[in-house]
């Protein structure tokens, strides 16, 4: 028999409209789902109720050929506990056709105990004013249109997701999952957080401030061909004692030169690329293996165990060791 333990539910809203983006609705709504499960399988009532939540009742198309039906309208009155407002590919337009969703987030946001606004949703909060001030993420394509369109806002396309206060915000897509396990993990505890991750076969949670781009991605959205083809040499080579002075020598040309037309190209410079190579190989390591931490930093062209540390610590804000356990449940 189930334990009735009504205080520990939480009901969360997840909030969508016309061509609002599937997987944002679907990741956190299967990751509550799974740790209902969970919580069943271990005698015990499901943590979460999820609605689905729009202006209208009914069918909502969203940008795939799936359909959501909303089962409950916008309401001021019978909040709940948590509410994800959803994001779309056209958000600037979405925005001006879904002003009845952006007054009703500024009336209620502050009144629940978590709003968050997944990827390009955060223009719903960010059109309230109530993120003035505030640090805010989003999809990094739109990060500097959200910038330009609401400046009093300190975007940060550097984190997968932020919470300022109650006020959540997620960066790309699939950044709405890491979002969802973090409520669990806050919820529920650490434990229930890894079986749900494990069931989906991912890492338990991307921490917050870990960035939206690795070096493989950034790698490949480089159209320079001379540029790809030395990050390309770096991937292949990690292991090995790369400089940037290294770097503009595989490329034929002077340093100076070369690091002005990598973070051209690029977006970042040579060292900061160089370092997130390093951070990647580690992670696929301590995730896939039992490697001593020393023989880690050693394939992966780190110097020291202590500098992959303090390297890991800048860019994933937790160390290889917390990164290790996250992952692995050890």
């Amino acid at each position: 028999m189930l334990r009735s333990d009504t205080a520990t539910r939480r009901t969360i809203d997840i909030v969508i409209y016309p061509e609002f983006k599937s997987f944002e609705a679907i990741g956190p709504m299967t990751v509550f789902t799974y740790a209902n499960k969970h919580l069943e399988a271990q005698g015990k009532a499901p943590g979460y109720e999820v609605r689905i939540v729009s202006t209208q009742l009914g069918p909502i198309p969203s940008d795939t050929l799936m359909s959501l039906t909303a089962t409950h309208t916008l309401d001021d009155e019978s909040l709940p506990h948590s509410i994800l407002v959803v994001g779309a590919h056209e958000i600037e337009r979405i925005i001006e056709e879904q002003s009845e969703i952006v007054a009703w987030t500024k009336r209620v946001a502050l009144s629940v105990e978590r709003f968050a606004a997944l990827c390009s949703g955060a223009f719903f909060l960010a059109a309230t004013g109530l993120l003035d001030g505030k640090r805010a993420t989003t999809h990094w394509r739109m990060a500097e249109v959200m910038q330009q369109n609401y400046p009093g806002i300190q975007v940060d396309i550097d984190s997968i997701f932020i919470h300022e206060g109650n006020l959540w915000t997620s960066a790309g897509v699939s950044a709405s999952v890491d979002l969802a396990l973090a409520f669990v993990e806050a919820d529920f505890g650490h434990d229930l957080a890894l079986q749900v991750a494990q069931d989906l076969v991912i890492f338990l949670k991307r921490p917050g401030g870990q960035s939206q781009f690795s070096a493989n991605l950034t790698s490949q959205m480089t159209q320079a061909s001379g540029m790809r083809a030395v990050q390309e040499w770096v991937l292949n080579n990690i292991d090995q004692k790369i400089s940037v002075s290294l770097m503009a020598n595989h490329a034929s040309m002077s340093l100076r030169n070369f690091t002005r037309t990598f973070h051209k190209e690029v977006g970042v410079c040579p060292s900061e690329f160089l370092e997130k190579a390093r951070v990647d190989k580690a992670r696929r390591l301590l995730s896939e293996s039992g490697l001593p931490m020393k023989s880690v930093a050693f394939k992966c062209g780190f110097a020291t165990t202590d500098q992959m540390r303090n390297i890991f610590k800048k860019h994933l804000s937790v160390t290889p060791k917390q990164y290790q356990e996250r992952f692995l449940g050890t």
